[in-house]
């Protein structure tokens, strides 16, 4: 079998191809340093595959745009940074209620305010957890390479469809301004999902109907008539006051996530079956810790690397199961501390975090730094 065409992609250009294979067929957004070149690469591909593409006046239009376009049956994604993820988040709360499927790239750079537009931050990770308000259902994948960078926007369509909920990508400016060589999948290698459709008469249907955990979802235009609100609704879609189904109804689309941590959960682990020292990293910081890993391992240094690739919900009973086996888990990520207080919630041992927000990423020699004190 003949080798498979690798082409030179930025990581911003494969969320787009990745979308794109998803069967994404509507974006719409604003121009944000770092994220641009997502929305430059889908206003060219996206109308020759039959799809729309539409620059809107501001973030908050943006993911309104979004949600509609899903409403009407279009698989749809919205790319944006820190500034414009922070006036995303209304919106974002109104899909996690209304359980729009939809997706939300968040290309993260330094801040707050404008902060520092060209270089890489990962201090969005906890806004992406509580940056809307009332309690809500949260899917956040955290890529580290171009090719994953493609997959995983794939799976992030995949879940949202599959849940119906908002999902989000979140890597940062490095990775998603690094080119690197890929393969680009031939149609139907990689699975595709798309949501379920209900089959009962128009009449019958309810878009939140009772008797499913995830009910079918119709398409506006096809002949369904059904009401979306962001209020607290009944199984008709129409608002209410009953303290029960309000409880239900929040207990329910949190519920959805919880018990399919199994199928929405992904993680990488290296060099972790004997490790006195573990390095939880994600992103393109994980990158760093990856390369540190093989270092300390030559200089005789028991060190592993957990890498989360879903972010959200955490990854908690592997921390736990990891910490069990280390004597410290060192957390590097591009903020003074968020994701370590999450570590150390979980484990058993010692958390120790690097901390960085100078616009310059984690590097293996900071990392192993730390490590030496433990081994």
């Amino acid at each position: 079998m003949a080798e498979k065409k690798r082409i030179l992609l930025q990581g911003n250009e494969a969320c787009a191809e990745g979308a794109l294979y998803a069967g994404c067929r509507f974006f719409a957004g604003y121009p944000i340093t770092p994220s641009t070149e997502v929305a430059e690469a889908l206003s060219v591909k996206l109308p020759k595959a039959g799809g729309k593409f539409i620059q809107m006046e501001d973030e908050i239009a943006s993911i309104s745009a979004i949600i509609g376009a899903s409403l009407a049956g279009v698989k749809s994604m919205t790319a944006t940074s820190g500034p414009g993820f922070s006036l995303k988040q209304e919106g974002i709360g109104f899909a996690c209620l209304a359980e729009v499927p939809c997706v939300i790239v968040n290309v993260m750079r330094g801040g707050p305010s404008t902060g520092y537009p060209t270089g890489p931050g990962q201090a969005d990770v906890m806004q992406a957890r509580w940056g809307t308000h009332g309690d809500h259902p949260v899917i956040a994948l955290t890529p580290a390479y171009v090719q994953e960078i493609l997959f995983e926007t794939v799976r992030a369509f995949n879940l949202a469809e599959k849940y119906r909920t908002p999902v989000m990508i979140l890597y940062d400016e490095i990775v998603g301004h690094m080119r690197e060589p890929i393969v680009l999948p031939e149609p139907g290698e990689i699975e595709v999902v798309d949501r379920v459709k209900p089959t009962c008469p128009p009449e019958e249907y309810f878009p939140y109907d009772e008797r499913y955990e995830i009910a079918p979802l119709a398409a506006y235009g096809e002949g369904y008539r059904f009401h979306v609100t962001g209020l607290n609704h009944r199984q008709d879609g129409f608002p209410t006051n009953d303290p029960a189904t309000i409880q239900e109804g929040i207990k329910r689309i949190i519920r959805k996530i919880e018990n399919n941590r199994d199928d929405i959960m992904k993680n990488e682990e290296f060099h972790l079956d004997d490790a006195e020292i573990c390095i939880l990293a994600y992103g393109s910081t994980a990158r760093s810790g990856r390369e540190a890993v093989k270092i300390a391992r030559e200089k005789g240094i028991k060190v592993g690397l957990l890498r989360p690739l879903t972010l959200w919900p955490f990854p908690e009973d592997t921390i736990r199961e990891v910490s069990k086996r280390a004597r410290v888990v060192v957390v590097p990520e591009m903020n003074l501390g968020q994701i370590v207080y999450e570590v150390e919630r979980c484990a058993d041992c010692e958390v120790v975090g690097i901390h960085r927000v100078d616009g310059e990423p984690i590097t293996p020699a900071q990392i192993i730094e730390v490590m030496e004190r433990y081994k």
